[in-house]
């Protein structure tokens, strides 16, 4: 049976890892999430760790770097340029775009694109406003949705915080009927450093991260895997196959 959530709120796209989002109206849920989503990243050149990609939690300016151009008619949507903090607009793959953000770093960086994205978890990220509401009301603030990184914000019918973590082993299917495009919710998503960083100043704010820390041992929203593709737009209700009827 299909349990009624709510609906999708917003639907956003990182096109380059650890950049500014681009929100849009509607996107093809393809078997590597979000066609166009974090496909593209920059490796920290003679880093030969596990993770050599360059995020925020290192360099928290890459936030304030926004991809621009998106074609949305696209099969797979990329962006020509990216606009930099101080305003300027240069070509994703120039070497003054990847020069800018060396400078930044310190160190040297090289442009990466794969084809099926670079995602920590998995490819589809998934939070609750309610979620949110209820991390801010600890804090006597609102917070920037922006800061929770998700490709899907769901404005559920239930208030209750954290109600996401029960969605694990459940299949989030999308729009009013179970041929929807559907996505498995395979574990709780364990924040890290950059939930602190305002996305419009990356000014840092420690209490947040300590917030979820305390009221849900650091986990907010859901990581989830694409078991059906399909479109997904804003405003489609979103229902919750149980874990026993999405086997």
């Amino acid at each position: 049976m299909l349990t009624q959530l709510g609906y999708v709120r917003e639907l956003v796209r990182y096109p380059v890892k650890s950049m500014a989002g681009v929100a849009t109206e509607s996107a093809f849920l393809g078997w590597h999430g979000l066609q166009g989503d974090r496909r593209f990243a920059f490796r920290r050149v003679n880093d030969n760790s596990g993770f050599p990609w360059l995020s925020a939690s290192r360099l928290p300016e890459l936030l304030l770097y926004q991809p621009l151009g998106l074609d949305e008619n696209a099969v797979e949507p990329v962006p020509s340029h990216v606009r930099t903090p101080e305003g300027t607009d240069l070509a994703l793959e120039s070497a003054e775009l990847t020069n800018s953000v060396a400078e930044k770093l310190g160190n040297a960086v090289e442009l990466m694109k794969l084809r099926h994205g670079i995602f920590d978890e998995a490819s589809v990220s998934v939070i609750n406003l309610a979620t949110i509401a209820g991390i801010g009301a600890e804090l006597d603030q609102s917070l920037d949705t922006r800061r929770f990184r998700a490709n899907v914000v769901i404005e559920s019918d239930s208030t209750e915080a954290f109600a996401e973590d029960q969605w694990v082993g459940g299949t989030l299917v999308f729009g009013s009927e179970e041929s929807g495009p559907m996505v498995k919710i395979i574990m709780r998503d364990e924040r890290c450093v950059m939930l602190n960083f305002d996305p419009e100043t990356v000014e840092p704010d420690a209490r947040i991260m300590k917030t979820v820390v305390r009221l849900n041992q650091n986990c907010a929203g859901v990581y989830g895997t694409v078991v059906r593709t399909g479109r997904i737009s804003l405003s489609q209700p979103i229902g919750l196959l149980a874990a026993d009827k999405a086997a």
